[in-house]
């Protein structure tokens, strides 16, 4: 008979991470890169320092959680049509990226990711990878509905996701937080129709 050995260390627990989550975004919103410190987020969660060491050893795997815990709230519904798709995704990140911690939080972090490459690294692996999931769920959608071509190729459908996610990835974040313009239903209706025009091409190729 085999003895279960007990697990050591004490559960996680998912308001702590929660409240420290929060308080990175909102000490990023307030004092900056340079002036967050592992310390004050945790008097602004209500934790002692140890706990977030303990899940987060240094402040750019915690900043890194704080902005991949908000992105991957983003969903890809299927509700039709591709078109459809797209405008409920986009309209989900430019509502996301209106919130001034989001914004805080995104342009300190691809700031210093910009002078760190292992934070560049830790930023694609944890935060841009995990999100062409919306890409490939569309596509998915969009395929089983006849709006797309299956795909042939592996690795040119891979490099399709990638462009895709680029492109409106980029074109969102640099409309909201490099331009400061609102991303507006009619601006969310235009962009969507100059990104379906090549996408459509395919299957009527």
């Amino acid at each position: 008979m085999t003895t279960a050995v007990p697990r050591k260390g004490r559960p996680r627990n998912a308001d702590a991470d929660d409240a420290i989550l929060a308080a990175t975004r909102e000490a990023l919103a307030e004092l900056g890169w340079g002036g967050l410190t592992m310390g004050d987020v945790a008097v602004r969660a209500g934790v002692a320092k140890t706990t977030l060491y303990r899940r987060w050893p240094s402040k750019n795997e915690l900043v890194v959680a704080a902005v991949a815990e908000q992105l991957n709230g983003l969903e890809m519904a299927d509700l039709g049509s591709l078109r459809a798709d797209i405008e409920d995704a986009v309209a989900q990140f430019a509502a996301l990226l209106s919130a001034p911690e989001t914004q805080a939080a995104l342009l300190a972090l691809f700031a210093e990711a910009t002078r760190d490459p292992l934070l560049r690294q830790r930023v694609r692996e944890a935060i841009i990878d995990p999100q062409k999931r919306l890409v490939l769920a569309g596509r998915a959608a969009a395929q089983a509905r006849g709006e797309l071509p299956a795909d042939a190729c592996e690795a040119a459908a891979q490099a399709d996701v990638d462009i895709i996610f680029d492109t409106v990835a980029g074109t969102v974040v640099h409309r909201m937080l490099v331009s400061g313009e609102p991303a507006t239903p009619e601006w969310i209706t235009r962009f969507t129709t100059l990104l379906l025009h090549p996408l459509t091409d395919l299957a009527t190729a």
